[in-house]
């Protein structure tokens, strides 16, 4: 019976993660503004800070899978956070719940979008959602950059990503943000590859120039200790001074 109520017990929690998973990606989906850079914030106070089901490590690299990968940001963050709390199911209820907001507002949009656009509040309003936006991707990132593992490499990497995605606003360039990626993960490789290259020649030379004892030689106070062995040594040998006069004292003693 005990094992069944854990049995019974595992589905509930399953269950009551799934659903819970779809009513916070509907929550995320609906209040999300921007695309899913916006989105990024969001699901980090969820999942990581108020939750504890994902850590930060983990969200890290889902954001750089989930932006390398086809399709958008926000449907494989979510796709990827659902797969990791409940699994399949789990993956397939976040996705639906962050998609059916967008795709209702759009669709109900679209049919009246010219007079829609043309509301003086509605130009207002999406003036004022931009800097938010912006403000929210700019937390993340900011957090996501406090929580990185501090290297010299992952430092440098992250100062010419900033410098080089201002310089290509500034100068209205077009240059997708996977091959940022893709030049980061190979930097990274190549870093790698070297440290690892590195530490096997340090080790080699370490082998080479190890002392005899450490390469099963013999020590001169081990071959001295093989001689003695052979034939007695002359501190052996000959008896102290001191040790023969306490002999002879014996000796006379024993006379008396």
């Amino acid at each position: 019976m005990t094992e069944e109520k854990k049995e019974s017990e595992k589905k509930r929690g399953r269950i009551r993660d799934v659903g819970l998973l779809f009513v916070l990606f509907l929550k995320i989906g609906l209040f999300t503004f921007g695309g899913g850079y916006a989105m990024i914030s969001l699901i980090r106070r969820e999942f990581i800070e108020k939750r504890k089901w994902v850590t930060a490590p983990e969200f890290t690299d889902m954001i750089a899978v989930s932006e390398s990968t086809p399709g958008p940001l926000a449907i494989n963050s979510a796709t990827y956070v659902g797969y990791k709390i409940a699994g399949f199911w789990g993956s397939l209820v976040a996705t639906v719940g962050v998609v059916i907001p967008s795709f209702t507002i759009i669709y109900v949009i679209s049919l009246f979008l010219e007079q829609f656009l043309e509301l003086a509040l509605v130009a207002a309003a999406f003036k004022g959602i931009q800097v938010a936006v912006a403000v929210l991707i700019l937390s993340a990132g900011i957090k996501m950059f406090r929580e990185m593992e501090k290297k010299p490499v992952t430092v440098a990497m992250a100062v010419l990503v900033f410098a080089a995605m201002l310089c290509l606003d500034i100068f209205a360039l077009s240059f997708s943000s996977v091959y940022m990626i893709l030049i980061g993960a190979g930097v990274g490789l190549a870093f790698y590859v070297g440290a690892r290259v590195k530490k096997n020649r340090a080790a080699a030379l370490s082998v080479r120039d190890a002392p005899a004892e450490e390469q099963g030689g013999q020590t001169p106070d081990s071959e001295n200790d093989a001689e003695c062995e052979e034939r007695p040594c002359e501190n052996a040998a000959e008896p102290s001074v001191g040790a023969q006069s306490g002999g002879e004292d014996s000796q006379e003693g024993g006379k008396k």
